[in-house]
């Protein structure tokens, strides 16, 4: 029987040190709209096996392989207390892809990914266990912290629709999907519409799951992508040639040169990661404060323990170029957007983050499911990529106190889009210090946000 969790407290868990402990049907309800939106959007997660497939040359039953371990991994942010749906280190996913070609292909190349995630994830660890994710959030200039969020959304964007990008190969595909989205996610219309029309209202609970089926069908017509050809049964991921051809089983541990020459990439990426974790953290606090029935508690500490687990342990059992992150920005705001509608729409955040995950799992493991998104993993990539942009430039901008706060961002911002993370968290320091001064850390709160309150 499922504890019933009162109305200002937390969901019912089981304590484990920092961590809290929740199962379905036990300790949270159970959520079928967002179980089903995970049955298709699976299809970002298999979005994946192209990356794999270009850089390490798998077998794409092998690179599926390494989709399936990590969709079981992800399952343990929600369960061990993280209400978030977890997802890549997306904008740091061709930083990452840069640093492995420089190896040759082949074994070097696998052991360079091992050492890099190895790395990430014990540093993430690290961060996290000694509570050290808090100072981090608390000493960061707010400049720096709008800078990073806003130029990761700019990354986000610029991959899809730069020369040769996913918007060439699907353009009217993806701006029917993409257009249809923000209508059904961010307009007022579509929001008055579901109030007033139980239609709409199914439809508004569906979040993307509608836009990912109607893309299926779009894109054929278009002669953008082949019709699916769907097949039966269970899928078939190859977790033998993994093992022996892509991990540490096979090919032995990185030579300790490897871990040494990854720090640098590794740094750079957890600047972008760091901003997902704010962005978390920000969406999160404005459900808290639109449901004030559930109390919701985001410890970025936990958080960082979470997934530098998952990168430790994935880089062991099945390196991943995509790499594992703390939030799926585009799916968060869609199960986030549900939970404000209320209690009646969805009992709490585990829930929804939960059902979600669920769904993604069950639908990796259905070889239907898989053939039935295969020819549209672009556009779901695409669709993720701009509603992550959009959302990540609207929670950058707030983050910024001032004016020239925003003015530094939006610098800092543009050269994390062009030309990497270590280079905009070197800029946006020199920039802070000639601006800021002695106030480096404080910067300025000025009425950047609140001028036009009163007109």
């Amino acid at each position: 029987m499922r504890q019933e969790r009162i109305d200002g407290q937390e969901t019912p868990y089981w304590p484990a040190g920092p961590f809290k402990i929740r199962l379905p049907f036990l300790h949270y309800r159970f959520e079928w709209p967002d179980y089903c939106q995970g049955l298709l959007m699976c299809a970002v997660d298999l979005a994946a096996i192209p990356l794999m497939v270009e850089l390490l040359g798998m077998p794409f039953e092998v690179a599926l392989a390494v989709v399936m371990m990590n969709g079981v991994l992800y399952l343990a942010h929600h369960m061990l207390g993280d209400p978030v749906i977890p997802g890549w280190i997306t904008p740091a996913i061709p930083l990452l892809m840069a640093y492995c070609a420089a190896f040759p292909e082949g074994p070097e190349r696998v052991h360079a990914l091992i050492a890099f995630q190895l790395m990430l994830g014990l540093f993430s660890i690290f961060i996290g266990a000694s509570g050290l994710a808090h100072r981090v959030v608390q000493l960061i200039p707010q400049a720096i912290k709008s800078g990073i969020i806003i130029g990761a959304g700019m990354a986000a964007v610029i991959s899809v629709f730069k020369i040769g990008g996913r918007f060439d190969t699907y353009p009217f595909t993806i701006s029917i999907a993409v257009g249809i989205a923000f209508y059904v996610i961010f307009s007022r219309h579509f929001a008055k519409l579901k109030s007033e029309n139980r239609i709409f209202g199914a439809i508004g609970k569906l979040g993307i799951f509608p836009i990912v089926a109607l893309a299926i069908i779009v894109a054929p017509i278009f002669g953008e992508a082949s019709w699916p050809q769907i097949e039966w049964g269970i899928s078939k991921p190859d977790f033998t040639t993994l093992w022996k051809e892509y991990t540490v089983f096979g090919l032995g541990l990185p030579p300790v040169s490897m871990f040494l020459t990854a720090i640098p990439t590794v740094l750079a990426a957890y600047i972008v990661l760091f901003g997902d974790v704010l962005q978390s953290k920000a969406i999160l606090t404005e459900a808290d404060e639109m449901r004030p029935d559930e109390k919701i508690d985001y410890d970025p500490d936990r958080a960082h323990m979470i997934f530098g687990a998952r990168n430790s342990v994935m880089s062991i059992i099945g390196p991943d170029v995509a790499m594992c992150g703390p939030l799926w920005a585009a799916m968060h705001v869609v199960i986030v957007e549900r939970f404000t509608q209320g209690k009646k729409t969805m009992d709490s955040i585990f829930g929804g983050a939960g059902s979600f995950r669920w769904g993604t799992n069950t639908g990796l493991l259905l070889m239907p499911i898989v053939t039935l998104v295969q020819p549209i993993l672009g556009v779901a990539l695409a669709l993720t990529l701009l509603i992550q942009g959009y959302v990540s430039v609207r929670i950058g901008v707030m983050e910024a106190r001032s004016q020239r706060d925003l003015g530094i961002a939006g610098v800092v911002g543009a050269v994390l889009a062009t030309r990497g993370a270590a280079w905009a968290f070197g800029v946006g320091v020199v920039l802070c210090l000639l601006v800021y001064g002695r106030d480096f850390f404080r910067g300025e709160v000025d009425n950047t946000f609140v001028k036009d309150q009163n007109s």
